[in-house]
């Protein structure tokens, strides 16, 4: 323990404490932009300057630690006046437009430009150079926001490892780009959004798609087009975040409620289509353990569009060992346009297909060269909106969340087990799995709450977790990992022979799906735990807990797919990801 004063009270604090935490645990509030605990604590933004008595210069409070007797001032005139010519310095050099830009109402910047008293922006409003960028890209970058603050590169680079982002240019030109002056294309980006949503501005963005569904030539206002939506598993456990809303109020049935009075013809769930991908990704996994021989191990899951990405650009090698199942998300859209076409009697060209998911890799799932689409020519999924588009919807249409009854999703396809929701939670696709598999193999179910809980990786400090389970005499060693950074730690241990496993979930996300690129964005992004509690909230509570007990995913089977990885489902749900680059 070190014995430090801070603005003159005592306190003691434990070795190699950063002078930040100290403060912090003080109670008392240091504005920061670009530190980010363990991952990027190298004092450039200089907001968190602190003065040192005895010491001429200030210094930055998230790099330096605290030591015997020091003692720290944080409130004194000098200190205030410096951030504030700091962050003058960096609004000298940021475009500022706030009404118009996507982090309007959450940006960092702006908060402390507030709390600093800063209040002439068009003070600082130089001529900017700016570069080209894809607008089609999932993932837009603003260079005019850019404060050097080089979370995105920390976050890419420690969490996720894909050294995406990286320092460009030289003296006053120096910028954050893309790595080796790839364009975001060709590089290794999984569009998995984590750099979006470390950003504390508006450098950073989501590609916004609220135009294609909403405004005059959107797809409500289209009388020709009938729109179905989707909502993923993840979106309920935040979508009330953007309205601060409780998860009491913010509900699934109050967003269904929400969307119906958007005008959207059909309300339905992913719940659904992800208790159909564990009919048919786990009838796969049990006709490869049955046929060993012929496949390389493990399996992994393929719900993920930013992990597969991953696989296919850093371990092509291990591609086959991805399930051919497609994603809820497109499962969704390949039976909305056959089978749903057909029961309502319309084409499927005249269906648009809307999904809701708290992920921006989807934006560049459903724009996929895809061989097995339910009609030539025509996309399972049309418009993918992550959770923040769709709650700025809603905000643009004056929606009063908390006046509105709850309603039930549309039938057929809006019917989900338990199983089908801790999708959104990593290790929820895995225990899913696990629980129809079980029943497959025994006849009966397992118990829900505690069978398969090892699996459930949501909160845990390793790189992954693991268990292996005996079920009518087969073993099966399973593994579940969230972040790419965690899962390159797992498949580099899976090739050095390290560790060995039939059945492997991985999600691209920390957290999994609920800490999405596309959810509700907060500066300390440390949510995922409390969505999670959420999502299993909703399974303990439903009275399905098992994908093969969904009434809906039956009647699909018994009237129209017949079985699972059968012929046409094989055709309409299944892809070959040999078949496309990612």
């Amino acid at each position: 323990m070190v014995n430090i004063r801070i603005n003159g009270q005592p306190f003691a604090v434990e070795d190699n404490t950063s002078i930040l935490e100290a403060v912090t645990h003080a109670g008392i509030k240091i504005p920061t932009l670009c530190y980010m605990k363990d991952l990027n604590q190298i004092g450039a933004c200089r907001m968190c300057l602190v003065e040192i008595e005895g010491r001429d210069q200030l210094f930055a409070s998230c790099d330096n630690v605290c030591t015997e007797g020091l003692s720290i001032i944080t409130d004194s005139a000098r200190v205030l006046d410096a951030r504030r010519t700091n962050l003058e310095l960096l609004l000298s050099q940021h475009k500022v437009e706030c009404p118009s830009c996507a982090r309007n109402e959450n940006c960092r910047l702006r908060t402390i430009a507030a709390e600093l008293g800063i209040r002439n922006l068009e003070n600082f409003r130089p001529d900017y150079m700016t570069k080209e960028w894809d607008p089609l890209s999932p993932i837009i970058r603003d260079e005019t926001k850019c404060i050097r603050c080089y979370r995105c590169v920390a976050e890419c680079e420690k969490v996720q490892t894909c050294n995406v982002w990286d320092m460009v240019g030289s003296g006053s030109h120096t910028s954050v780009g893309v790595a080796g002056h790839e364009n975001l294309k060709n590089s290794n980006c999984v569009y998995c959004g984590q750099c979006v949503t470390h950003c504390p501005t508006g450098a950073l963005s989501v590609r916004y798609d609220i135009d294609k569904v909403i405004g005059i030539h959107g797809a409500l206002a289209d009388p020709e087009k009938i729109t179905v939506v989707q909502i993923a598993p993840a979106v309920r456990s935040a979508w009330g975040e953007e309205f601060g809303l409780s998860s009491e109020i913010a509900t699934e049935k109050r967003l269904a409620a929400a969307l119906r009075k958007l005008g959207f013809d059909y309300v339905f769930d992913t719940n659904f289509s992800a208790d159909l991908t564990i009919m048919e990704e786990g009838t796969e996994f049990l006709h490869r353990m049955q046929h060993r021989e012929q496949y390389q191990w493990p399996m992994f899951t393929s719900c993920c569009p930013g992990w597969v990405r991953f696989l296919k650009k850093q371990y092509p090698d291990m591609t086959s060992q991805l399930s051919t199942a497609k994603s809820p998300q497109q499962m969704f859209g390949a039976v909305t346009k056959s089978y749903f076409a057909s029961k309502i009697g319309v084409d499927p060209e005249n269906i648009t297909c809307i999904s809701v998911m708290p992920c921006s890799a989807k934006k560049a799932e459903l724009e996929i060269p895809n061989i097995n689409d339910a009609k030539e020519g025509v996309l399972d999924v049309d418009i993918s909106l992550t959770t923040r588009e769709m709650c700025d919807i809603m905000k643009i249409n004056q929606i009063d969340i908390a006046a509105l009854e709850e309603e039930e999703f549309d039938s057929p396809l809006g019917s989900g087990t338990g199983a089908a929701v801790i999708f959104g939670s990593t290790g929820g696709v895995m225990e899913a799995a696990l629980r129809t598999c079980y029943f497959v193999l025994t006849g009966t179910n397992p118990d829900a709450d505690e069978t398969f809980r090892a699996v459930r990786a949501a909160g845990s400090d390793r790189p992954w977790v693991e268990a292996e389970y005996e079920v009518a005499g087969i073993k099966v060693r399973a593994a579940v990992a969230n972040s790419l950074g965690h899962a390159r730690q797992l498949i580099e241990a899976l090739r050095k022979g390290e560790v060995s496993y039939d059945f492997v979930e991985i999600m691209a996300c920390p957290g999994g799906c609920v800490g999405g690129g596309g959810q509700p964005i907060h500066f300390d992004q440390e949510r995922a735990l409390d969505r999670s509690g959420i999502i299993y909230g909703y399974d303990s509570r439903n009275p399905l807990r098992f994908s093969h007990e969904n009434p809906d995913v039956q009647a699909l089977y018994a009237d129209f797919l017949k079985e699972p990885l059968g012929k046409l489902s094989h055709h309409l749900l299944h892809t070959d990801h040999s078949g496309w680059d990612a």
